[in-house]
């Protein structure tokens, strides 16, 4: 039985399809590492979208979400071309740091499995 996914949940995976495209393939600015699109969010009423992205080159990491962020109006005229709504959300780049977490714990639980 198929899943019921949310207006707003087909939105956000529209987005990140969509985002994840510019930046790989059109978005060439040298000063910005490699950015991996982990996970896109869109507030109830469409306004706004949070992109959470994480960053292969860590010292760049302040750097290219700034980056991102100054360029928000250039990735939100490309959503209004790409995408049929009344109300397109303005991106908001936010750094994953999940994955920095995940080796965390994941290094923790190593030592403490050598520990015992």
């Amino acid at each position: 039985m198929p899943k019921n996914f949310s207006r707003t949940q087909r939105i956000a995976d529209l987005i990140h399809r969509i985002i994840a495209k510019l930046i790989r393939e059109e978005f060439k600015d040298p000063r910005v590492g490699m950015v991996t699109v982990s996970e896109v969010t869109v507030s109830p009423d469409l306004k706004h979208a949070k992109i959470y992205v994480t960053v292969l080159e860590d010292p760049k990491t302040a750097q290219t979400l700034k980056i991102l962020n100054e360029a928000s109006g250039f990735f939100r005229s490309r959503l209004a071309s790409d995408l049929q709504l009344r109300v397109i959300p303005k991106p908001h780049f936010i750094f994953d740091d999940s994955v920095v977490r995940g080796t965390r714990i994941a290094s923790l639980l190593e030592s403490c499995v050598r520990g015992s």
